[in-house]
């Protein structure tokens, strides 16, 4: 075998030996050809999809456009659909603008209405009105209206200002409460003055209570102090102690220093032992009494 052979049998061995791996890759490049043209991507490259991938992208182009017409989209091709589909389409589009118009929500085009759909639509529109009428919001102009129509709209008013006086609702004009209604409305005012007067809350009108309500109101007044005044928080005021309580108070804080004294835990103030504790006591080394001396 002469020289030139080898030389090409090595050459020839060497391509077939990487073809294999050339193929590999050359697919995922390929695939995402193919995935970019069946999604209609600008990076699509036809020229390199197989004769089977083309009747696939051309399947998802015409899905696409089919989407497309459905929504109404200005990328529709009419002219791509079968006539099934345009039939299918026109349904859709006259379904699409029934219910536009019904609902008074996007585009509506009157012109393409039956006359049992316009009637439909008449309705709608008027309920629509008898609707912002009654919640007093939008455009109402009752003029146009039966008398039950009316007298519905005022009984769904007259029901909101009642609703609204009783649970103490932006501004309430009694002049428009029966003689009934408006002694609810009084009542349930000086239920909820109690109530935010029993938590003293700042809405409380103490000049709205009567003598009992007054002084249940000083009682849940007196009980939360005094709670607050045990647990030592901030919000005891010890000038509302009876002269009983501040006694006990005292005594039960008397105890906790002396307890605190005596294990080493806690707030201990020696001045205010007894000198026959504060001698039982001995003094921690480094530590300050009340009066800061350090014994």
């Amino acid at each position: 075998m002469t020289r030139t052979s080898s030389r090409s049998l090595i050459a020839y061995v060497a391509c077939v030996s990487l073809w294999p791996l050339s193929l590999l890759a050359a697919a995922p490049d390929s695939q995402a050809n193919l995935s970019a043209c069946q999604r209609g991507w600008s990076s699509c490259d036809r020229s390199q999809l197989t004769p089977l991938e083309l009747s696939e992208v051309a399947r998802a182009d015409h899905t696409r456009n089919v989407t497309a017409c459905r929504r109404g989209l200005d990328a529709c091709d009419r002219s791509g659909l079968s006539e099934a589909e345009n039939v299918a389409l026109a349904v859709a589009e006259h379904d699409r603008n029934v219910s536009s118009c019904i609902n008074g929500i996007g585009d509506c085009d009157p012109s393409r209405l039956t006359r049992a759909e316009a009637r439909d639509v008449a309705t709608s529109e008027r309920q629509r009105d008898i609707s912002r009428c009654v919640s007093d919001i939008g455009p109402c102009d009752p003029s146009q209206f039966t008398e039950s129509e009316r007298a519905e709209v005022a009984l769904a008013r007259h029901e909101r200002l009642l609703s609204d006086c009783r649970q103490g609702f932006g501004p309430c004009d009694r002049s428009k409460l029966t003689e009934s209604e408006a002694r609810a409305v009084m009542l349930e005012e000086r239920r909820r003055n109690l109530s935010e007067c029993m938590y003293a809350w700042d809405e409380c009108d103490r000049s709205l209570l009567d003598p009992r309500e007054a002084a249940e109101v000083d009682r849940a007044v007196h009980a939360r102090n005094l709670s607050e005044c045990v647990a030592g928080r901030d919000g005891c005021d010890y000038s509302l102690l009876s002269p009983p309580e501040a006694a006990a108070l005292a005594a039960t804080e008397r105890l906790r220093n002396h307890t605190a004294c005596v294990e080493g835990r806690g707030h201990c103030d020696r001045s205010r032992l007894t000198p026959a504790e504060a001698a039982a006591i001995p003094a921690e080394p480094g530590l300050a009494s009340s009066g800061g001396s350090v014994r």
